[in-house]
């Protein structure tokens, strides 16, 4: 198996094809497994994610936090302890475990404790949720092969699992709804879709993470 240290260097396609042939331990041949993330922005993360072959949905929520039943007004405002999480939802017979966990190292920013990009505060950090020893393991792994490849500490934290409460209907999908908005910082009465990318520029995430990882990159374009 290709060290992931190299991955710098690596395509998106070849990142998919080591999914391909080098399953994760434990994974099934076929079935699902869930992996839940947060890397800043929700939104974000589930476009990124639904664009992979092998991932069956991925879902915007909350995970991490005190507070039962949290809206997004509430997570964002700060006190609940919750981050801006997303539950991948991924066949191991097509995509690894490995694979997608290397491809979230290389999707956000890991060296930032305060947030993502110009998302700043707790519930914009990124952390891993790992169920069981073997994601943890994994998790771990993907961690260090990261910090080895940016050659910079890595502080995305390896939580337990935890309580995830899925977001309003609102924040679903966003990144490719066509409803219209009325008043946003972006435009007024512009779709969702295009609000979504009008921000992810002007957030500077694809800028940041192609500085940080390159060509292995795999969504920053």
């Amino acid at each position: 198996m290709i060290h992931f240290a190299t991955l710098k260097t690596i395509t998106l396609g070849a990142l998919i094809a080591i999914g391909l042939f080098a399953q994760s331990s434990g994974a099934k041949a076929a079935g699902t497994e869930t992996l839940t993330v947060a890397g800043g922005c929700f939104w974000c993360v589930e476009s990124d994610f639904e664009s992979v072959r092998g991932v069956k949905e991925a879902i915007s929520g909350f995970a991490g936090g005190s507070t039962a039943n949290p809206t997004y007004k509430q997570v964002t405002a700060g006190g609940t302890g919750h981050y801006e999480a997303v539950q991948i939802q991924f066949d191991p017979g097509v995509i690894s475990r490995d694979t997608i966990l290397a491809m979230f190292f290389r999707s956000v920013d890991p060296t930032d404790a305060g947030g993502q990009f110009c998302d700043r505060g707790p519930s914009y950090r990124t952390a891993i949720f790992a169920s069981g020893g073997a994601q943890k393991a994994a998790a771990e792994k993907a961690k260090a092969d990261a910090q080895a490849a940016l050659g910079q500490k890595v502080v995305t934290p390896i939580l337990g699992a935890a309580k995830f409460y899925p977001a309003d209907a609102y924040h679903q999908d966003y990144y490719k709804s066509s409803e219209r908005l009325a008043v946003t910082s972006v435009g007024i009465g512009v779709k969702k879709s295009t609000a979504y990318k009008r921000y992810r520029e002007g957030c500077g995430r694809d800028a940041r993470v192609k500085q940080l990882w390159g060509s292995a990159a795999p969504f920053a374009k």
